[in-house]
């Protein structure tokens, strides 16, 4: 399998790496640094990306490179905190550096034709640099406060940067780690919407057999995704059921409904549970409270829909790989958590469903691309993204019926707005997006 195992050893920017390798058209998977051996070689990497860290490698109980990884005779490329647990375990010698470095500066190439000749600018955030490279390595490029910005042992391709090639502030950055993973590491460029199509199709048949399957629609970009490609493996055998929550945008429901009857032909139900969801949030104001209570509302109200239609034993969900990281799945991230996702955190453990979630490892902007592979009507794969739970998150304090409707009409003006400007054109919120996502942290490594 063309694959690369990226070690996060607490990073925010580990989610970004993983975003830069799969624009590289390479499939890769994000895992704790201290994750278990056969976890991590179940996707039989081609090679290892250890990320940043807010950690000294001589704190107590710092993060380290487990030692399969070194055994394993795979290229490593390790950035900044990753770079520096690297040359620890190695035998080389890290210090506290004379001046926290965080933000923009140069680095000089040391030696000629390699990658590094691309790169200028980068973005620095580390507190800790190498003072001495272990044995095997040289230096291959240097900064005003670093004298190995970058190192590398050629006999057994280790490569460490003390800068971030994944953030949008080092320019180039991106082409540094296409060239560590193909033609470095050697793995082939096969990650297509053709074959994340092939491949979900067939996972989604070995899931759930000759089944009924039912699929929770909100018209968003990845519910929709998720419900035509099970319609490609299922074909009438899913049902789509689209829940009114009250708490949509302006004109929503005719919008979705037009989408799936007209667009995909898929057969679509139409539950009005305004009235459920309204009350179920009268006087709660905390938006992780909010987000629990969609998500425990929508499977209810699902599994009420499920008796009616005969019991499906599976239903379809749009969770794309962000949902899984920022809700702080313990098995894949060492991040802090960023948000509960109705559609992660929210379910309720008696849920009465298999879920089928054949999105779960995609990032938004190949999920648009799957969407276009699959026929999915422009205005649909390329619409803004909006939050699952609907206005409720963005209703500050209680979501009553006046205050839902304000917000409702001032989202329809933003929206009005935003496409008078253009930026509701295809591509338009990816770019928009990568510049947020981009933006660093003040945190170190």
């Amino acid at each position: 399998m063309n694959s690369i195992a990226i070690l996060d050893f607490g990073s925010q920017y580990a989610q970004l790496i993983a975003r830069r390798v799969r624009e590289a058209q390479v499939y890769c998977e994000l895992f704790p640094w201290d994750a278990p051996a056969e976890k991590i070689l179940s996707i039989h990497p081609k090679g290892f990306i250890l990320s940043g860290g807010p950690r000294s490698v001589y704190e107590e109980n710092a993060p380290y490179i487990q030692k399969f990884i070194l055994e394993s005779g795979l290229p490593i490329l390790g950035i900044c905190y990753g770079m520096q647990a690297l040359t620890h375990a190695l035998g080389g010698k890290v210090d506290p550096s004379a001046q926290r470095e965080y933000g923009h500066a140069e680095i000089t190439p040391l030696i000629p034709g390699t990658m590094l000749d691309v790169l200028s600018k980068v973005w620095m955030s580390h507190g800790d640099k190498v003072t001495q490279l272990p044995e095997g390595f040289i230096a291959l490029a240097k900064s005003g406060n670093s004298p190995y910005a970058a190192m590398g042992d050629m006999k057994r391709k280790y490569f460490g940067v003390q800068f971030h090639p994944e953030v949008h502030h080092t320019p180039n950055g991106s082409e540094l780690l296409r060239h560590f993973v193909v033609d470095i590491c050697g793995a082939a460029p096969d990650w297509t919407p053709a074959s994340i199509i092939e491949e979900s199709v067939k996972r989604i048949r070995e899931q759930v057999g000759n089944e009924r399957v039912l699929a929770a629609v909100s018209g968003g970009v990845d519910s929709s995704v998720a419900a035509a490609l099970v319609h490609k493996a299922v074909g009438d055998r899913l049902v789509c059921v689209f829940v009114d929550t009250g708490l949509l945008r302006a004109n929503e429901g005719m919008q979705v409904a037009s989408a799936f009857r007209e667009g995909l032909g898929v057969e679509l139900i139409t539950v009005d549970a305004a009235d459920e969801f309204l009350g179920a949030l009268k006087g709660v104001t905390e938006p992780e409270q909010k987000r629990r209570i969609v998500g425990e509302k929508f499977i209810r109200i699902f599994e009420r829909e499920a008796k009616r239609l005969g019991q499906p034993k599976f239903l379809v969900q749009g969770t794309i790989y962000p949902d899984v990281v920022e809700s702080s799945a313990p098995e894949r991230n060492k991040a802090e958590r960023i948000k509960t996702h109705h559609n992660v955190g929210g379910l309720p453990e008696d849920m009465q469903f298999e879920l089928v979630e054949p999105l779960r490892y995609l990032f938004k902007d190949e999920v648009r691309l799957v969407g276009e592979a699959l026929g999915l009507n422009q205005g649909l794969v390329w619409r803004q993204p909006f939050p699952g739970p609907g206005l409720t998150v963005r209703c500050l304090g209680e979501c009553t019926p006046e205050r839902v409707s304000r917000l409702r009409a001032a989202d329809q003006i933003l929206l009005e707005e935003l496409s008078k400007a253009g930026f509701l054109e295809k591509g338009a919120q990816t770019s928009q997006a990568f510049v947020v996502s981009a933006c660093p942290s003040a945190r170190w490594g």
